[in-house]
């Protein structure tokens, strides 16, 4: 019992806890960048599978179905190691930034590279659900009309597509959110990885002299908290857009 108090003691910590929650910061902002350019990536290549059809772009269509299946059908942690030993990191990175050195920089750039490569591959099919609910008499209007291919993507079928996928977009935030511990088998400074640092230099925190089960419990269960409620809360909000989508679509049957 006085190991567990000894442990928990060490939450009291101002330093900790801001190491922690700066922690907690790095999860966020990666997560979210690599969500954005995901999207926009994804995007791209959802509508060159859909719409790439014809046999002089065709091979488009091939080169995005490959990325995509490739992406989807491969485990995160591997193209993070691949990222890791091959993808060159640019100038602008070296150099200490944020609160990290150098290294840490690097690192922090080639993992959310790994993440966004493996993320868009997931929400380019997300996005070719989306383009697919939309009906292709639609298209066929906005020629008619005398719009061009990409301004009937962009003002009429796009749209709607990210209507229709939101609640599964905020679902797949949430799952980039936890695919970001992953990170932390490469020592990038986000959630997973500094909770790993304060438990390997526990024994100075906890007045014990020495690293206790009770720390690892205490420590990790402190993450799998903060990263509960970031999902949770993210979750909420995904039932709260269903609902209502649910009684839009109810009165619109009663009208």
């Amino acid at each position: 019992m006085d190991t567990l108090e000894n442990s928990l003691s060490m939450l009291k910590n101002p330093a900790i806890i801001s190491f922690i929650m700066k922690g907690t910061a790095f999860t966020l902002i990666i997560s979210v960048v690599s969500v954005f350019l995901s999207i926009i990536f994804g995007a791209v290549l959802a509508l060159l599978r859909n719409y790439c059809t014809t046999p002089r772009i065709r091979i488009f269509r091939w080169l995005a179905s490959i990325y995509i299946e490739l992406f989807r059908n491969t485990p995160l942690l591997f193209w993070i190691f691949i990222c890791l030993v091959f993808c060159p990191s640019p100038k602008f990175v070296d150099r200490p930034m944020f609160g990290l050195s150098s290294v840490n920089n690097k690192l922090l750039f080639k993992a959310a590279v790994a993440l966004i490569l493996y993320t868009s591959g997931v929400i380019a099919e997300i996005v070719r659900g989306g383009l697919n609910s939309v009906a292709r008499g639609q298209i066929e209007a906005g020629v008619s009309q005398g719009f061009h291919m990409v301004q009937v993507m962009w003002y009429i079928v796009l749209p709607q597509a990210f209507k229709a996928i939101i609640p599964t977009l905020l679902s797949q935030v949430i799952t980039t959110i936890k695919d970001s511990s992953f990170l932390a088998n490469v020592a990038v400074i986000e959630l997973m990885a500094r909770t790993k640092q304060i438990l390997s230099a526990a024994n100075r925190y906890n007045g014990t002299n020495a690293i206790n089960v009770s720390d690892v419990f205490v420590l990790f269960g402190t993450a799998a908290i903060i990263y509960f409620v970031i999902n949770f809360t993210l979750s909420l909000t995904i039932r709260g857009m269903q609902k209502r989508r649910g009684k839009m679509a109810a009165s619109a049957q009663r009208v």
